[in-house]
């Protein structure tokens, strides 16, 4: 059996969040096939590593403590000298570097997998291994550049691109090919990297831990679920309890929101009937028993599990186009799209108030998932890509 270093800046268990369960999911895969190393990072602000859970899938597991990036500490300020980003000159980690040293002296391996960024930045120590970069993502800082409110701002989004485009572009000469989430994503990349192989790996869930089983629905009940910890979940509840719930609530007074995970303690616009759960472990029935699933992101990258989650239990979805960017899903046919604040309260009401629409998406949306984002049918793929790689 062939033996793979899988080394990622997020530990994947508990999988309590989007990228956690990408690399669950990739693990869990790859243990079909492969001998597996877990080499992570691990954050203080994240709930304790769950060490057992990690070695179901994987023989040898090691950890390094995650130092976040503090923009005003001395090694991000002399980062403005660098051609590499702030961002990695700061977190660097010496101990992931000895780490990885120790790991590869030992150890024989056919091939390494980086997951992320932050674990990629690591490739000059691969010793020349092949090497796979598993989601390369570019989309949010190249929108931040190009849609920069003000001549200012796009000077100061475009250094950060053009450093960013070109440390990526070096960086991807150490791989023998990447992943992205998205047909976007691909794009980008082969923008930056023309000769780089790149393969879109969709996120997706395992439809079969999905049954819906009897779970009532509650009429005008709205649910989003998603950590305050990523930036962009923060930003699309301040932007809908601002500028979309008062209108909704004009029309459906009795209208109730569910947020769920960890909110970091950060603040929200005051409103009725909004119910913040905290850290939820199964979500599963609150998603199930909401009549809508609502994705208001304003900004941010990748491909929603939310809306990935509550299409498979049957929840219909109401999104903004960059919530729902990344999916090959159609308004009025999979889910319903709106950006305008307004129009965003207008699908809602709409799904509120009709039982054969929300019939109509429930269905369509599940099955897409089932067709198109189910791992069992994504996993294959990226299988065979790690073939490739070791061959």
């Amino acid at each position: 059996m062939s033996r793979l270093l899988f080394i990622s800046r997020w530990f994947p268990f508990p999988s309590d969040n989007g990228s956690k369960i990408r690399i669950a999911n990739l693990l869990r895969g790859l243990a079909t096939r492969y001998d597996l190393t877990l080499l992570s990072f691990t954050d203080a602000r994240d709930a304790p590593p769950d060490l057992d859970a990690a070695k179901n899938f994987c023989r040898d597991v090691s950890t390094v403590a995650w130092k976040p990036y503090d923009p005003e500490h001395q090694r991000a300020r002399l980062g403005f000298l660098n051609l590499t980003p702030r961002s990695v000159v700061d977190t660097f980690s010496p101990a992931m570097q000895h780490r990885l040293t120790q790991i590869l002296t030992v150890e024989k391996y056919d091939a390494i997998i980086a997951s992320q960024l932050d674990a990629a930045a690591y490739a000059p120590f691969f010793r020349g291994m092949p090497a796979l970069f598993e989601e390369v993502e570019l989309g949010f800082l190249y929108e931040q550049f190009a849609n920069a409110p003000s001549h200012r701002n796009q000077i100061r989004f475009g250094l950060t691109w053009a450093k960013h485009r070109r440390y990526v572009a070096r960086l991807l000469r150490e791989f023998r090919a990447c992943t992205v989430v998205s047909a976007r994503e691909q794009q980008l990349v082969q923008r930056i990297a023309p000769k780089q192989a790149v393969q879109v790996i969709p996120n997706g869930i395992h439809l079969n831990e999905y049954a819906r089983g009897r779970v009532p629905v509650e009429p005008n009940t709205l649910i989003f679920t998603g950590s305050f910890r990523y930036f962009a979940n923060h930003d699309a509840m301040v932007w809908f309890l601002r500028e979309v719930l008062p209108h909704i609530q004009t029309r459906v007074p009795d209208v109730r929101v569910t947020i769920t995970g960890d909110h970091a303690n950060l603040a929200l616009p005051p409103a009725p009937n909004v119910h913040l759960t905290g850290f939820v472990e199964n979500v599963r029935p609150l998603i199930a028993s909401a009549w809508a699933s609502i994705a208001p992101l304003q900004q941010g990258g990748g491909t929603r599990l939310k809306i990935l989650e509550a299409m498979a239990l049957q929840t219909p979805v109401v999104a903004t186009s960059k919530g729902a960017e990344g999916l090959d899903a159609r308004h009025d046919e999979h889910l319903l799209i709106a950006d305008a604040p307004d129009e965003f309260a207008n699908q809602v009401v709409r799904l509120l108030q009709d039982s054969a629409l929300r019939r109509c998406l429930a269905e369509n949306g599940s099955r897409l998932v089932s067709e198109r984002y189910d791992w069992a049918k994504v996993m294959p793929r990226f299988l065979n890509l790690v073939e490739q790689i070791i061959a």
